[in-house]
């Protein structure tokens, strides 16, 4: 009887000793990204390319807040449509097909960054400290056409504001470029040029509504924002993914 209350206790006891780890930490399950900063530099999951080629992934941190850290492509991984329909393209027009209104929401860049790119490109530990996050979809500031709901991700793209928050705000975006009704013009547009692993500079899409219901904002290889936008269907669109990392 006393060896059997005596298994009984020592059960209860690692019992306990499991559930305060799990909720209150333990070396085993601290992050390895706990001390990470704004402006820092990581590496976390890999993209393998069509060629065979594997690129290890670096990161910006953007921003560090509530235990966790925005972070942001390096370079442009890729050019892709923002949206694609397939089954349209093959039996509607061109001009038919520009006449559809896409929200981030219905993006199929939200679904490829949502689907294969985040199960393709990240481990299953690595998965394990990207948060789920509500993402803001705001209506276009210039023009308020409207960004639609907002939406629960893994992997998103930057919106024009965090675009401007994060590379440096001159007050173009809140009182527009009087000399240029479509583009953010300013002392930051070096900070905002990216570049593909090859070091060639191209424009990247942002999840912004651009000027109607068929574009989408996006920086150019100058770094200048194009607010007005890129119709939906132009697959030289570079893209860069965000995600926020837990600490």
């Amino acid at each position: 009887m006393r060896k059997q209350t005596l298994l009984v206790l020592t059960g209860v006891i690692v019992l306990v000793f499991l559930v305060d780890a799990f909720f209150f930490g333990s070396n085993t399950l601290k992050s390895p990204y706990s001390s990470v900063k704004t402006g820092d530099a990581i590496q976390f999951g890999r993209f393998s390319y069509s060629d065979g080629n594997t690129l290890e992934l670096d990161w910006r941190v953007l921003d560090v807040h509530n235990g966790n850290a925005l972070i942001l492509s390096d370079r442009i991984l890729l050019s892709n449509a923002y949206h694609y329909d397939a089954a349209k393209q093959e039996k509607i027009s061109m001009r038919e097909y520009q006449s559809g209104a896409v929200t981030w929401e219905k993006s199929s860049i939200r679904q490829y960054l949502n689907g294969s790119f985040y199960d393709d490109v990240f481990t299953a530990e690595e998965k394990a400290w990207i948060a789920g996050s509500r993402i803001a979809n705001a209506a276009n500031p210039w023009y308020g056409t409207p960004g639609g709901i907002d939406t629960v991700d893994k992997v998103f793209l930057l919106s024009v504001e965090e675009v401007v928050k994060y590379f440096g705000d001159s007050g173009q975006l809140r009182n527009e470029n009087r000399g240029n009704m479509h583009w953010i013009n300013d002392q930051y547009n070096s900070s905002r040029i990216a570049k593909f692993a090859d070091d060639n500079a191209s424009w990247w899409w942002l999840r912004s509504p651009g000027l109607d219901v068929n574009r989408a904002v996006y920086v150019l290889d100058t770094g200048y924002i194009d607010l007005s936008g890129g119709f939906f269907y132009r697959d030289e669109g570079g893209v860069r993914p965000a995600l926020w990392l837990k600490l």
